[in-house]
């Protein structure tokens, strides 16, 4: 028995979940959810964007709550996130101007709250994921604006689950009144004047500790065999629950294992378990961004900035897993999958087990989300495999963008890549940085 078995989930029903395939049916749907919400709307991202998407959510938020004074409504991003422009602007008050701003016109009921989950940005993020409304749970990686959204030509694709469960849906709730809301450190970010960290910096170490020992209570769930979900949180590289979740899932696979993930950096101990795998006979597949699907990649004919330099990384250590690995590869044991379509790009996480185990999350695989930033997902088990027809057409949907990495000749190499990108990476290489490097992105 895995050792998340040994509490019960929350029983569904095939018809409790429906997964969506492409960004604007996530828009849709959010709308339509926002539209109709009777009770309670709770918004969870990284960021909420002062853009034309990001404005709508934003307005349509007000409007629910002025049309159902007792509607609930709460909109939790991160502090610090919040309060800067995008990198390379100016230093201005960041998207929270917007939350202010709309508060003064609408008046309404709304609430938005910033939450620090480490005293500098660079050093971890709120990268909890859902979205709940009334007893429904719409659970993606994307945030909010126009890319993920597809407002617009281009988009971000990601992982769109709508799950109906009631106590899934107040677990989530829950956790958010009680650890995050319910903390001095998560102070209004509608509200003018913006507050600063000094101001709470007490009280956001105390929220780091409390984040530390926090879970979502499932004192409700009853489902030990049948089809059910389970929400797990995961901070720090101690007792992570969410961690030792992911490193669960590849340990015990017996057939297939599959991951989406749009930044080609696992973890050391991942990595040790996929070598693992493939020596064991167990077929693994990688769906994974190509350099210029990733959110960092700049067009060489547009001006460098050292942010830019990403995706070439990634590119670099992928390079190196794919070449170590070519005998799985030529195989068929490993498929790694690039995905590419135009000028769009590629945010999808998660983790997939032998077709009955799937796990939506917002974590990256990455030494990161291993380690830094606040972290959660909800796990899906599946035995009689209710849901795989869905899961499968999510997983063609997206491979009709990708293609088949059929050795590491087919990737680039420092070499190829732009002069200003080669001399940053080629400096970091010379001074041994790039191994710290690694371990925040």
């Amino acid at each position: 028995m895995a050792f998340w078995q040994n509490s019960p989930g929350f029983a569904l029903s095939p018809n409790d979940c429906e997964v969506l395939t492409d960004a604007k049916q996530y828009h849709q749907t959010l709308l339509k959810l926002i539209s109709q919400a009777k009770q309670r709307i709770y918004i969870t991202a990284l960021y909420l964007q002062d853009d034309e998407a990001g404005r709508q959510i934003l307005e349509a938020l007000h409007q629910a709550s002025l049309n159902n004074p007792k509607l609930s409504v709460k909109v939790l991003v991160d502090f610090h996130r919040a309060q800067r422009g995008l990198i390379g602007e100016q230093k201005s008050e960041g998207n929270a101007k917007l939350y202010c701003d709309m508060k003064e016109q609408y008046g309404s009921s709304v609430e938005v709250y910033g939450v620090p989950v480490k005293a500098k940005e660079l050093f971890g993020v709120l990268h909890l994921k859902g979205f709940v409304v009334d007893d429904q749970l719409l659970y993606s990686g994307a945030s909010l604006n126009n890319v993920y959204l597809h407002h617009g030509d281009k988009y971000r694709l990601d992982r769109y689950f709508l799950i109906t469960n009631e106590s899934l849906a107040d677990s989530f709730c829950q956790f958010t009144d009680s650890v995050l809301i319910g903390s001095s450190a998560v102070p209004r970010l509608d509200i003018r004047p913006l507050p600063k960290m000094v101001d709470i910096k007490a009280a956001q170490r105390q929220l780091m500790r409390a984040l530390k020992k926090a879970s979502y209570n499932t004192s409700q769930a009853s489902e030990t065999s049948g089809l059910n979900v389970r929400p797990f949180l995961g901070f720090g590289r101690r007792t992570n629950k969410l961690n030792r979740l992911i490193k669960a899932l590849f340990d015990t696979t017996e057939q297939e294992l599959v991951l989406y993930t749009p930044y080609f950096n696992f973890p050391a101990p991942l990595l040790r378990s996929l070598r693992r795998l493939l020596k064991t006979g167990r077929k693994v597949t990688i769906v994974v961004g190509d350099k210029t699907a990733n959110d960092f990649y700049i067009a060489p004919e547009q001006p460098f900035s050292r942010i830019g330099a990403l995706p070439y990384l990634y590119e670099t250590i992928l390079y190196k897993f794919v070449k170590s690995q070519r005998k799985y590869i030529s195989s068929g044991m490993l498929n790694v999958y690039l995905w590419q379509d135009g000028n769009n790009s590629f945010h999808l996480k998660g983790v997939s087990r032998d077709g009955n185990t799937h796990l939506m999350s917002g974590h990256n695989l990455n030494p990161r989300a291993w380690g830094l930033d606040i972290e959660n997902g909800i796990l899906i088990e599946d035995p009689e495999r209710h849901l795989l027809p869905q899961i499968e057409a999510e997983k063609q949907s997206v491979l009709e963008h990708c293609k088949r990495i059929g050795s590491h000749y087919d990737l680039e190499t420092l070499e190829d890549y732009p002069l200003p990108v080669k001399k940053l990476l080629g400096q970091a290489k010379r001074v041994k940085v790039d191994f710290i490097i690694k371990r925040f992105i």
